[in-house]
C-alpha cells in the first residue's frame, strides 16, 4: 500500500479516498464538486424543526464537524458530546460562520426534534450546533456515506458499538478527515482548524 493511501486509511478517510485523490488545493466556484455526486441531497430535518437538504444546505462550501449520536446512549455519546462542547466553546463566534458543527442521531425513528431538543436541553448545547434526524434509510446512506461504518456486518448493525469518530471536511477544499471524539476536545479543534 503506497504511503498517501496508508495515511488516508489512518485518518478514517477510506470511505472518501478517491475523492480526495481528485482534490485540488482550490476549485473555480463555477467548476461542479465531485462530492456533489458522492453526498446525498437528502432532506434531513434539525432539532429545530427546518426541512435541510444534506449536501446543498449543510456541506456544500462549509467546514464541518459531523458526528453521529443517539438521544439515550449511554456509551460512547455523552463523553464525545462534552468534547464537542468544549470545541464549540472554543470557536465562538467562528461558529456557524466559518465552521459548523453537526450531530445526526443513529436512532431517527425515536430521535424526533422533540427529543433532540431535549439532548440539547439535559447536555446545556448552546446555539449554533445542529442536531439532525431524517427518515431512517436517508439517516443510513448519510451515515455510510461520511464512512461511519463498523469493521464487520455484526458491528455495524450493533448499534451500542458505533464510532466514537468526528467526520472533519472542507467541502470547498475537497479535504476529509476524522477525529476520535472520545480523544482531547483540543484535538478535534486543531484538526478542525487545519481544515479553516
Amino acid at each position: 500500500m503506497n504511503s498517501k493511501r496508508h495515511l488516508l486509511r489512518l485518518a478514517g478517510g477510506a470511505a472518501l479516498m478517491p475523492l480526495v485523490a481528485q482534490a485540488r488545493s482550490v476549485r473555480p466556484s463555477a467548476q461542479r464538486s465531485p462530492l456533489a455526486d458522492y453526498f446525498p441531497n437528502v432532506v434531513l430535518e434539525t432539532h429545530d424543526g427546518r426541512k435541510v437538504r444534506f449536501y446543498d444546505d449543510l456541506i456544500k462550501g462549509k467546514v464541518v464537524a459531523i458526528n453521529m449520536m443517539y438521544s439515550i446512549c449511554t456509551g460512547v455519546c455523552p463523553t464525545g458530546t462534552a468534547n464537542l462542547k468544549q470545541v464549540q466553546q472554543a470557536l465562538g463566534q467562528r461558529l456557524g460562520k466559518d465552521v459548523f458543527m453537526y450531530s445526526i442521531t443513529l436512532r431517527p425513528e425515536f430521535d424526533n426534534g422533540a427529543a433532540l431538543r431535549d439532548y440539547i436541553k439535559h447536555y446545556d448545547i448552546q446555539p449554533g450546533w445542529t442536531f439532525l434526524t431524517g427518515k431512517p434509510q436517508d439517516v443510513d446512506l448519510v451515515r455510510r456515506k461520511l464512512g461511519f461504518v463498523g469493521d464487520t456486518e455484526a458491528i455495524d448493525a450493533d448499534i451500542n458499538q458505533h464510532t466514537g469518530m468526528v467526520r472533519i471536511g472542507n467541502e470547498r477544499l475537497e479535504r476529509w478527515t476524522m477525529a476520535p471524539a472520545l480523544g482531547s476536545h483540543r484535538q478535534i479543534l486543531r484538526t478542525l482548524l487545519e481544515l479553516t
